[in-house]
């Protein structure tokens, strides 16, 4: 059997320097990149593509025995050179080629650190998540003003020389980076905004860094206390992780050392690896949920926000499955493990004929019909 893995989700793993940002990366993806190591402020990143483990998948390649099994993956990449300044002007901490890296991201793994160490000391000299959460925030929210203060003066400039060739477009894009300038100019993150699908398209050229859901990990020691720390914004979620303890147990279980991990796994009271763990929150953060195509030729997982329909679901296998789309054959998961197969399902009546507007639920398995 050939395993393969689609590119999906491209999230950015940020923190201040010794937050414990590469511990967190090598816990996310099993890898053994050295830790310990500040950039002192200079741009690099580290990418990995892990694959999103769906016991699903491996239930479904089973039954069907296919050509190929392909997984969702997630890419991760470890960016170095995120640091703040003191006494420059503000927002000044991120460089030109920082910035394009993460607009291009989907979405951010903020670490924050609240372990001690004497072998790695804080920058500042003490340990403080909630300042050290707030700093970061501050150059996003900064680097976003810029970008939004910039955008309104353009529009401003073409409607009073009467250069818009569509000025109720441009009047509702004015009134749009208004909102955004307030909202900023208010320390608050462009999350919060209810912003409908068209307005969202139209921004993505923009790279605003406030906008882009984050995952906020609080990276402690292993035998520390949670700390009290809320962080109370849409599109945000916040969770404690034991950073340099799943490092050492992603490792252990990338050499396959089933034993010794499931050992460290119980006297530390870890139920689940960082990796499936903050998978599932980035998929839940970001509204996105699984569905599967199924034959002799190929099982596979394919990603959709929630809320798609089936023309949506057939575009993303495909484009042309998009443009000439018939119907969707559908049957849920669990309906199709319980009997056996599709040609029990479609016996038993639970394989549907759906049309175009059919609303796709997680764990749907979908054969697109199509005619071009």
């Amino acid at each position: 059997m050939i395993l393969l893995y689609s590119l999906s989700m491209k999230l950015g793993i940020i923190g201040l320097p010794s937050s414990g940002k590469t511990t967190i990366f090598n816990a996310l993806t099993q890898g053994n990149a050295p830790t310990g190591q500040s950039m002192g402020g200079r741009f690099d990143v580290l990418t990995a593509v892990v694959d999103v483990r769906d016991p699903r998948v491996d239930v479904l390649s089973r039954m069907f025995n296919p050509e190929k099994t392909t997984y969702a993956r997630i890419t991760y990449s470890d960016v170095a050179g995120l640091q703040k300044r003191e006494n420059e002007p503000a927002g000044s901490g991120l460089s030109p080629q920082l910035l394009n890296h993460l607009a291009g991201l989907e979405g951010f793994v903020h670490v924050v650190r609240a372990f001690e160490s004497a072998n790695v000391p804080h920058p500042d000299g003490r340990v403080d998540p909630a300042r050290d959460l707030a700093a970061l925030d501050t150059e996003f929210l900064l680097s976003d003003l810029g970008v939004v203060e910039r955008r309104i003066e353009k529009i401003q400039e073409g409607l009073k020389k009467g250069a818009s060739k569509d000025k109720a477009a441009a009047m509702a894009e004015l009134a749009l980076f208004e909102q955004m300038n307030e909202t900023l100019s208010a320390e608050r993150p462009l999350r919060i905004l209810d912003l409908s699908d068209e307005q969202l398209r139209g921004l993505r050229g923009y790279g605003l860094l406030t906008l882009k859901p984050k995952v906020v990990l609080i990276n402690i020691g292993d035998d520390q206390a949670e700390p009290a720390l809320t962080y109370d914004y849409p599109g945000t979620v916040m969770a404690n992780i034991r950073g340099r303890l799943e490092m050492d147990l992603a490792q252990l279980s990338a050499a396959g050392d089933a034993d010794s991990l499931a050992m460290f796994m119980e006297e530390y009271g870890v139920t689940e690896l960082s990796l499936d763990r903050v998978i599932h929150l980035s998929y839940d953060l970001m509204g996105l949920q699984s569905f599967f195509t199924v034959g002799e030729d190929e099982v596979r997982a394919w990603e959709v926000k929630r809320g798609a329909t089936a023309v949506d679901a057939a575009g993303v296998i495909h484009t042309d499955l998009a443009k000439g789309f018939i119907r969707a054959e559908v049957v849920g998961y669990d309906d199709l493990v319980t009997l056996g197969g599709l040609a029990q399902a479609r016996t038993a009546g639970k394989l549907r004929q759906e049309g175009k507007t059919y609303l796709v639920h997680d764990g749907d398995v979908v054969n697109i019909k199509f005619n071009l």
